[in-house]
């Protein structure tokens, strides 16, 4: 392909150059980014927003979690530490670390209070509260986890605005029935960019080609099995990054797993078939085991931070499952040895990269496959937070669940086709583990 003869830096820039020229002369009220995993959205998102400032634009950000808003507070403040910053936030809390350190930053409950300045942050159920004021500019960050009925109540705050986010991650959910308004065009729980297409079907979408946190082993298995109609690449090549053990170890089947995601960037630790709980002891302590073993071997990470190579700690491994008790059963089993590694659901994990990573497959000694277990955007968060390495526990027999349950889900009138299904993109993962292990 021609798009491969350029350099990815290049091909990048190009597309973030178009975003920042349609906002600059467009007339459009909306522009669309959509960004693969760690394909530089946050920057874009602080760079787009340091730009409408510096034009004398103030602006509004809308983020979805106030992890997300500190972080792009922190990221804000250094990329311009001049900038006003005004951290819209709920009377309870507490300014973290990363909004404290930047003197240009003030926080308050009312935007009355944070003075004039030129951009303001807060999460969009903070924005939803806020019932005076309109800004000539908002940038919705993660725009694909936001409901569309969340972006309904903020959208009299601002004239025009530029949407980021991840169109192959978790959609939003909710706790209650919403087969009422399936099928609706303004269906809450579609996501605010589906929605917002959906009606405006006239407003420019780029895609950023590029992801800089998958290595070239995951990026092509990542694009493919997820992203099949617009797919990406690596930012780096297969020998700009090399995981290695500086300590020897027992020579077990941790041992085996760990070396061989090491050398090809993922592997499968499989455990015998057997229908099991939800909190299957014997998965979570295999995911602690390997977690806690990449750390013991003295695991050290080279790449184009880190030219001299740089040791894997703690904090930069990652444990993730799909459902709460399930992370609470690996940490049990990790104990105090693995102090600092972090250890969450898909949901928690969105957006946060690690130098290795280690997944307990949703399908794992289950019975059934359920919607929730078959959404193609948890696993596509699982397998994608890494910068080196993945590790997929999992029993044996998922792909004959998989077969035994195909996908079934009713087709409804004015509802849009999402691809790829969870069937597809879990056969497509599963194909590509074996074929390592092949």
């Amino acid at each position: 392909m021609l798009g491969l003869e350029v350099p990815p830096s290049v091909e990048a820039e190009r597309v973030v150059n178009a975003v920042l020229a349609d906002l600059r002369t467009g007339d459009h009220r909306g522009v669309v980014v959509d960004s693969p995993p760690g394909a530089g959205k946050s920057t874009l998102v602080v760079r787009a927003a340091v730009e409408l400032a510096a034009a004398g634009e103030p602006l509004i950000i809308v983020a979805q979690t106030n992890e997300q808003v500190d972080d792009l507070i922190d990221r804000l403040a250094r990329k311009a530490p001049g900038l006003r910053i005004g951290r819209l936030s709920a009377t309870e809390y507490r300014p973290t670390d990363r909004v404290k350190d930047h003197p240009t930053v003030k926080v308050a409950a009312k935007v009355a209070d944070l003075g004039e300045p030129a951009v303001v942050i807060g999460t969009a159920a903070k924005w939803a509260m806020v019932t005076e004021g309109c800004w000539p500019w908002a940038i919705v960050d993660e725009a694909y986890q936001m409901r569309s009925d969340a972006l309904l109540r903020v959208a009299g705050r601002f004239e025009r605005a530029l949407f980021v986010g991840d169109p192959g991650q978790l959609d939003p959910f909710s706790t209650v029935e919403t087969v009422r308004w399936t099928g609706l065009t303004w269906d809450p729980m579609q996501s605010a960019v589906a929605v917002l297409l959906r009606h405006n079907p006239q407003l420019p979408v780029h895609r950023l080609p590029v992801s800089w946190r998958l290595p070239a082993s995951a990026a092509p298995v990542v694009a493919a099995a997820f992203y099949p109609f617009t797919g990406f690449r690596a930012g780096t090549g297969r020998d700009d990054r090399v995981l290695a053990f500086t300590d020897a170890g027992p020579g077990d089947a941790v041992d085996a797993a760990v070396e061989l995601a090491a050398s090809t960037g993922w592997a499968l630790y499989e455990l015998p078939e057997r229908h099991t709980p939800r909190t299957d002891s014997e998965a979570a302590a295999a995911c602690a085991a390997l977690a806690l073993r990449v750390l013991a071997r003295g695991a050290v990470a080279v790449s184009e931070h880190a030219p001299a190579g740089a040791p894997v700690t703690a904090d930069r491994i990652a444990v993730g499952a799909a459902h709460r008790d399930q992370v609470a059963a690996i940490r049990a089993h990790l104990g105090a040895a693995g102090a600092g590694i972090t250890v969450d659901t898909a949901n928690r994990l969105q957006g946060r990269e690690y130098d290795v990573t280690i997944v307990l497959h949703p399908l794992s000694g289950r019975r059934d496959a359920t919607a929730f277990h078959l959404e193609s955007g948890r696993l596509c968060v699982l397998t994608s937070r890494h910068r080196h390495a993945c590790v997929v526990v999992a029993r044996a027999g998922i792909a004959e669940l998989l077969d035994a349950h195909p996908s079934t889900e009713p087709v409804h009138l004015d509802v849009p086709v999402k691809f790829p299904d969870g069937w597809q993109a879990n056969q497509a993962i599963l194909d590509h583990l074996h074929g390592r292990l092949g």
